[in-house]
């Protein structure tokens, strides 16, 4: 058993990340112990970490810990990643200050860009999440990891590209999947598999390279490889402009009597450069 503190820089809302992932049930978590057990892939081994809040929003300080004696080191650099730890919030909090979003980061500061867990389950995530309603979409991702990923001390792992690759359609359908959703998920986890496509290659390339590789993917559009791109890669200028969350969040911030169109969409977004990801999970929290 090890423990580690790591401190953040300021203004990091530790809480509003719990519970965003708190809608997800495959997440183990406290939300009034402040703390959540993050599952972690090195060379096929699995190892679970705990990382629990100390510290406030303003002077935040983290505990890791873990069983797992191996690769403390690795383990610490990964989640100090995942994280994003030594991101300074007060340069976002500072720039939207000169923006139409004033109001709304002043009263919702110090929200984190924290990334998934993996690349891979990232992509499956949001492939199986597409044009459905959150409460269904968390049904099937649950069914899907459930089904065919494994446990670790209460901690689900998602199943690996190869596993979901050798699936039958007739697998998924049976978790209520539609047809085309399970060709989605498994053909793409097969090119990811057959080493067609690799995920962390394709993290280090531009938001444009990126888009434009995995939307000629079937299945994949720009929301799809947008919100990878933000929460598996944890880039920091996106605005998922289809999203339906984000349109309800602009219409309540602009009182507007119905949803802005993509057009309004990119004028109101004018001056967001470069954080518009920060503004996309702001106008989220903002309607949660």
């Amino acid at each position: 058993m090890w423990e580690e503190t790591i401190k953040s820089v300021p203004e990091y809302n530790f809480d509003y990340t719990l519970l965003r992932w708190s809608y997800d049930p495959l997440t183990k978590l406290s939300l009034e112990d402040r703390w959540v057990e993050v599952p972690v892939k090195r060379d096929w081994e699995s190892y679970v970490v705990r990382v629990e809040a100390l510290g406030t929003t303003e002077r935040p300080v983290f505990k890791l810990s873990s069983t797992d004696e191996n690769r403390k080191e690795e383990l610490i650099e990964h989640l100090y990643s995942l994280f994003q730890w030594g991101r300074d919030l007060t340069e976002v909090q500072q720039h939207f200050q000169r923006t139409n979003l004033k109001e709304l980061f002043t009263t919702l500061a110090g929200t984190p860009i924290v990334k998934d867990f993996h690349l891979y389950d990232c992509l499956m995530k949001v492939i199986i999440h597409q044009q459905l309603n959150m409460k269904f979409a968390y049904t099937l991702s649950t069914r899907f990891v459930k089904a065919f990923g494994y446990e670790r001390d209460g901690v689900w792992f998602y199943p690996s590209p190869e596993t979901t690759a050798a699936l039958h359609y007739s697998q998924l359908r049976e978790l209520q999947f539609s047809q085309r959703k399970a060709e989605y998920v498994i053909d793409t986890s097969r090119l990811i598999a057959e080493g067609e496509i690799n995920l962390k290659e394709l993290s280090l390339r531009s938001n444009e390279e990126v888009i434009n590789n995995l939307t000629k993917i079937r299945g994949i559009g720009a929301w799809t490889a947008e919100n990878w791109l933000m929460f598996g890669v944890g880039r920091e200028n996106l605005l998922p402009k289809a999203d339906i969350g984000i349109q309800n969040a602009l219409k309540k911030y602009l009182n507007m009597d119905r949803k802005p169109t993509i057009e309004e969409m990119e004028y109101f977004s004018t001056g967001w450069d470069p954080f518009k990801s920060y503004a996309s999970l702001t106008l989220w929290r903002s309607i949660e």
